[in-house]
């Protein structure tokens, strides 16, 4: 990539103004309310993800929209390790519940937690979407692990061209040195640098993110399960053995990876139609 892209562009501008807010269980996390009145939707993003991820598939949802970063992502706390999926889901539930949420977006680990929580508490959600989720038991592509790997030693370098080597490699080829991938990248390079990534996050699979999947049978709600073919951290088999464990839930297989940029507008569209219903 031209590294100059991202040093000739105009400045990243400045974000939306989040709050932080303190959970049951004492866990400060931070959080971006939008949209006003109901349903109340919550976001839950992916493994070293954040909130300007999870916003685009928020865009078009009725109702307030409240998208938070788990521990260790953002500027939300990172207490003491190991974590786990169950304390996953508890930064979840505490944010749905202190917001009133009746239904939920999980992306990839997010999705994870959100499947954790639904074990514990069928009855919470209403309408949920399960994007690109990760593995129920605990399974990891080569590439995922790769990923975090490279992340976590970005971020510990502090420095911002081994951080955008990282991010890069997030990157679809087709959209390096174009305007909008030098925009991502900076935004990326910039959070990362300044809000960290908490090392704790590879102690989360430790256990499976569900101990018995069955029970996510007991879910009487309505669930979207999206996957895609050809993506290396979320094999499309994973999206299609969830959606086979929620009862009544809809599949959606996107036809190649990198859908939020390849697809953005339907994806967007799959999404707010689903949980304005």
């Amino acid at each position: 990539m031209d590294r100059s892209g991202p040093r000739t562009g105009r400045p990243t501008l400045p974000g939306p103004v989040t709050e932080l807010v303190t959970l049951p269980s004492g866990v400060r996390v931070e959080q971006l309310v939008t949209g006003a009145g109901d349903p109340v939707t919550v976001f839950a993003h992916g493994l070293a993800g954040d909130v300007s991820g999870t916003r685009p598939l928020g865009s078009a949802v009725a109702g307030r929209r409240v998208f938070f970063h788990f521990r260790g992502h953002g500027r939300s706390d990172a207490p003491p390790g190991p974590w786990s999926f169950g304390d996953l889901a508890d930064d979840l539930r505490g944010v749905a519940d202190l917001s009133g949420a009746t239904r939920a977006l999980g992306v990839s680990m997010g999705a994870a937690a959100l499947c954790r929580l639904l074990t514990e508490a069928p009855d919470r959600f209403e309408r949920v979407v399960l994007y690109l989720p990760a593995a129920l038991d605990g399974s990891r592509t080569a590439a995922s692990v790769q990923r975090l790997s490279r992340l976590l030693a970005s971020v510990e370098s502090g420095e911002a061209a081994v951080i955008a080597a990282a991010v890069e490699q997030e990157l679809p080829s087709s959209v390096r040195n174009t305007p909008a991938g030098w925009s991502f990248l900076r935004q990326r390079v910039e959070q990362l640098q300044r809000d960290g990534l908490a090392p704790e996050v590879e102690t989360l699979w430790s256990a499976p993110p569900v101990a018995d999947e069955s029970l996510l049978r007991r879910f009487r709600g309505r669930a979207l399960v999206i996957g895609c073919l050809g993506d290396e951290v979320h094999p499309v088999a994973w999206a299609e053995r969830i959606a086979g464990l929620l009862p009544g839930a809809e599949l959606e297989v996107y036809d190649r990876p990198a859908v939020l940029w390849n697809n953005r507008a339907e994806l967007r569209d799959r999404v707010s139609a689903f949980l304005n219903a």
